[in-house]
């Protein structure tokens, strides 16, 4: 899997369809903003035997985002705390009919239209970090359940015009035990599952607990993309292994992901 945010030389996608992984997660925008990847750049890079998945955020915004001018300033209610060790990125009212409609909806409609085979939904963990004093009435479990509900809506929405489009939530796989997430999901991108950024062993109790739904999602015949932050070697090749071993694919890579990962070897 390559995993790349930022950093695409010229602009373009041409590194990236010469390198030899087998699935492609880039963003949207070419440059994170308005210069968005064209359907004949998505086509060549599909044609290299790449599934290419279009990332963008469902539970938060970056100031630098197009839609970004005018939820501040038309739709301002939307916007709730800072995204802990993101400055200028916010978490949102997700489960409000206006996110849908004007920010979540235009960008899966473009990722269809540009040939994605599928989109990678980041920032899932709002609904455990959003501040509960700016959402009076609502709870961890009740915004757990708006989350799966969104997912599931983009699910809906895409298979209604592409049957074969697929849905990688990342994070958040505890959400498997909300009715219907499992059945709307192709697969998963995880986070951290054996390292965090950067090196750090995942030692936390809740590091084996996201292993356990993980391999639930696996075992249910879900694709496991795993994305683990390593640069010391030793570290990459116990990660990779760990892949093998429990049959995820994936990447191990750093934060800035600002370039693809080698692969990891086979075997």
């Amino acid at each position: 899997m390559a995993y790349q945010l930022q950093g695409y030389p010229g602009g373009g996608l041409d590194a990236l369809t010469a390198a030899p992984h087998d699935v492609a997660v880039i963003d949207l925008a070419r440059d994170g903003v308005d210069g968005y990847f064209t359907a004949h750049e998505i086509t060549r890079l599909r044609a290299s035997g790449k599934t290419v998945l279009a990332y963008f955020e469902i539970g938060s915004i970056e100031d630098f985002r197009p839609e970004f001018d005018r939820i501040r300033d038309e739709q301002a209610d939307l916007l709730l705390n800072d995204v802990p060790s993101w400055p200028g990125e916010y978490f949102v009212r997700y489960w409000d009919a206006r996110w849908w409609d004007d920010t979540v909806l235009p960008r899966l409609e473009r990722a269809m239209d540009a040939g994605f085979d599928g989109v990678y939904l980041d920032t899932l963990i709002a609904y455990e970090q959003i501040d509960l004093a700016l959402v009076p009435g609502r709870t961890r479990d009740d915004l757990g359940r708006a989350m799966a509900a969104l997912v599931t809506k983009v699910s809906e929405h895409a298979k209604s015009r592409r049957t074969e489009f697929l849905v990688f939530p990342q994070n958040a796989p505890e959400l498997r035990l909300t009715d219907g997430y499992t059945a709307a999901i192709d697969g998963i991108g995880m986070e951290d599952l054996f390292f965090l950024d950067t090196d750090r062993p995942c030692e936390e109790d809740y590091c084996a607990e996201n292993l356990g739904h993980v391999r639930a999602l696996r075992d249910a015949g879900k694709t496991v993309l795993a994305v683990d932050y390593a640069i010391e070697p030793a570290n990459v090749e116990q990660a990779c292994r760990r892949h093998r071993e429990e049959g995820f694919g994936g990447t191990v890579t750093t934060v800035d992901l600002d370039a693809p990962a080698a692969p990891c070897p086979a075997g």
